[in-house]
């Protein structure tokens, strides 16, 4: 059976940056499930595996905007520390939810502390990154009615 929307696929995988650097691998790990076609994984990353098969190795390049998108400076703000009202101990690199303009709910990440302010980022930490892909297709299988009513893998 060939990956197309509505299959469930499993995969092991190893995510490189262009300098070599592993940045995600299922190695030693449970392979990544997913629904093709759902939206589950990255654009780029989906459209390369449609039509491929079990057992098939591929190597993906995805470029940002098929990926977390482009860098956005805008995404940087700076805001009171009172913002953080309960939360004593803030260290850069710790990840909270917060609500954008549009109000949806998006992860910010902490960059710098001040004594009144402190600077966070909700660009994707892969925003930016042209992504590198080493995968192993495992196993291909037709989605039940189930996992395509409720939109992911059981």
């Amino acid at each position: 059976m060939k990956i197309e929307n509505n299959s469930v696929v499993s995969l092991q995988y190893k995510l490189t940056n262009n300098a070599g650097e592993v940045l995600d691998s299922s190695e030693g790990d449970e392979p990544l499930v997913y629904l093709h076609g759902s939206d589950s994984i990255i654009p780029g990353l989906e459209n390369a595996l449609t039509g491929k098969s079990a057992g098939e190795q591929v190597q993906v390049t995805v470029p940002p905007e098929e990926g977390y998108g482009e860098f956005d400076d805008a995404l940087i703000q700076v805001i009171p520390r009172d913002a953080f009202e309960g939360i004593d101990d803030i260290q850069p690199g710790m990840q909270f939810q917060a609500e954008s303009p549009e109000g949806q709910l998006q992860i910010v990440c902490v960059k710098e502390i001040a004594e009144s302010e402190v600077t966070i980022d909700a660009n994707h930490p892969l925003a930016g990154q042209v992504l590198n892909f080493d995968i192993t297709v495992e196993v291909v299988r037709a989605a039940t009615a189930e996992e395509l009513e409720h939109g992911h893998v059981h």
